[in-house]
């Protein structure tokens, strides 16, 4: 009881820009837990354990199984993982133009509203600051205009408006600060896991991808002058050359 009144009057005596203050923070909590709540579902996929897997698949030519993989989470390494088994090509460049297009899709959603994080912070901090101004214009007229008997009290109050509105924007400030750094760091992981999962499922589709394009002789023929051969005709089919003109 005693902690509730003692911040009851911390807050009554620091002004009104105690309420503004407050408000920025109920709008960053509120960004905070929808920011907290969409980064750490992205975050908490293993993507380390859903690549091997796609590579495995992948490199044992079950494509079908590869493709269900990704299929099981909505995390951005999982988008970029189904464009690429979507890809429908065996060229490693085209793959990684792929990738870098479902990334580009995949990763923005998770820095949105981040930034907001930042300004909110810096606004509570410089409120504080605005708020100490005031109070000590207002202690310092009204030390001036009050009786003697009266100046100590309003000089007092004057202080207390100053130093709890800094106060109470710092100790907004700050955690939202460190949340915010937090939160960039996950975004920032993330992104690294895309690159890997693009860097390492597109070279595993174009090594099946040469696989499946090697030369195959039709028939042992080793008199014809232009031997049967196999060529590709599109990734995952192969189109029979016998030489006929």
């Amino acid at each position: 009881m005693n902690v509730l009144s003692g911040m009851a009057s911390f807050f009554r005596e620091g002004g009104p820009f105690m309420y503004v203050i407050l408000g920025i923070a109920v709008v960053i909590l509120g960004i905070a837990l929808e920011r907290m709540l969409v980064i750490g579902r992205a975050a908490a996929v293993n993507s380390r354990k859903l690549v091997d897997d796609l590579v495995r698949q992948v490199s044992s030519g079950d494509m079908s199984g590869a493709r269900t993989t990704s299929t099981k989470s909505k995390a951005p390494v999982a988008l970029v993982a189904q464009a690429l088994l979507h890809a429908q090509t065996a060229d490693e460049m085209k793959l990684q133009m792929a990738a870098d297009d479902a990334a580009s899709m995949a990763l923005p959603p998770l820095t949105r509203r981040l930034q907001f994080l930042n300004t909110l912070a810096n606004s509570a901090t410089l409120l504080g600051l605005l708020g100490t101004i005031f109070g000590l214009t207002t202690a310092f007229s009204a030390v001036g205009a009050a009786d003697p008997a009266q100046r100590a009290s309003f000089l007092a109050a004057g202080i207390s408006q100053a130093l709890n509105t800094t106060a109470l924007g710092l100790i907004v400030a700050v955690p939202t600060l460190l949340l915010h750094g937090w939160l960039v760091g996950l975004v920032e992981g993330i992104a690294v896991q895309v690159d890997e999962v693009s860097i390492r499922l597109s070279q595993a589709l174009a090594r099946a991808g040469a696989r499946a394009g090697q030369v195959v002789p039709l028939h042992a023929d080793h008199g014809a002058s232009n031997p049967p051969t196999a060529r590709m005709a599109q990734p995952g089919g192969l189109k029979w050359d016998d030489g006929a003109r």
